[in-house]
């Protein structure tokens, strides 16, 4: 399983238009949900976080490792969430990574996603920060 804990930076002034964003999110969730099966997507949770003049937004999730990627996905909602992206959120500024360290389940849970050992997912800490950027055009 991928554990994963990304932030990313919002735009400035694009506040607004992520309110739209979370609001339709969670008035389509059946449609959401649909999105989550070819993807492998156990859990995903957005979390919103105001830091000094800076909004950012977070996703943890939990998925398979063989779940397809949001950009080949053929609902119509995925190509929404990458227009979205586009124009919300902050590339330059990245995807961090946070570093999954405990994994704490109950074993009926890990058991429903067939996960054998949640704790040997942990990632072994590495002491840097890790960000992945958009690659530029035409790279």
């Amino acid at each position: 399983m991928l554990v994963e804990l990304t932030r990313v930076r919002v735009k400035p002034g694009k506040s607004a238009r992520v309110d739209e964003w979370l609001a339709m999110l969670n008035a389509r969730m059946d449609e959401v949900k649909e999105t989550l099966v070819r993807e492998e997507m156990h859990v995903e949770v957005i979390f919103r976080e105001i830091s000094g003049e800076d909004e950012f937004l977070y996703w943890f999730s939990i998925q398979g490792e063989g779940g397809a990627h949001v950009r080949t996905s053929p609902h119509p909602l995925d190509h929404d969430h990458i227009a979205f992206h586009e124009e919300c959120i902050d590339h330059d500024y990245g995807g961090h990574n946070a570093q999954a360290q405990v994994i704490i389940l109950p074993d009926a849970v890990a058991a429903m996603l067939g996960w054998a050992n949640p704790a040997a997912d942990a990632a072994p800490f590495v002491r840097r920060e890790i960000v992945h950027r958009k690659p530029e055009q035409g790279s």
